[in-house]
């Protein structure tokens, strides 16, 4: 029987990619570094307690931002004409002595 979270670990990986490598927690420990560096690389590991998957590493999946467009919110945003002065309460509080 599939759990839940085996089904949807199984969603992130891609097809053509190898089975994850599981691992227990104590060997996971051990070797950290060496386990980081593999998943740099672009492995997935699976570590385990008690033969239960309690973590998936993999590398994280590439950010998408979209070009900055100049001006795209010109005649959107207005300021008002007193934008840049301080109010008078504020500048009687930046000026007391404490």
């Amino acid at each position: 029987m599939v759990t839940h979270r085996e089904e949807t670990m199984s969603q992130h990986l891609s097809d053509n990619s190898p089975d994850p490598q599981k691992i227990g927690v104590r060997e996971f420990r051990g070797n950290l570094t060496a386990y980081l560096r593999q998943v740099r690389q672009g492995s997935t590991i699976l570590v385990t307690s008690h033969d239960q998957v309690v973590a998936e590493l993999r590398p994280p999946a590439p950010s998408y931002r979209p070009r900055r467009q100049p001006g795209a919110l010109r005649g959107r945003i207005r300021m008002s004409e007193d934008f840049d002065e301080t109010p008078p309460d504020i500048l009687e509080s930046m000026e007391r002595d404490l």
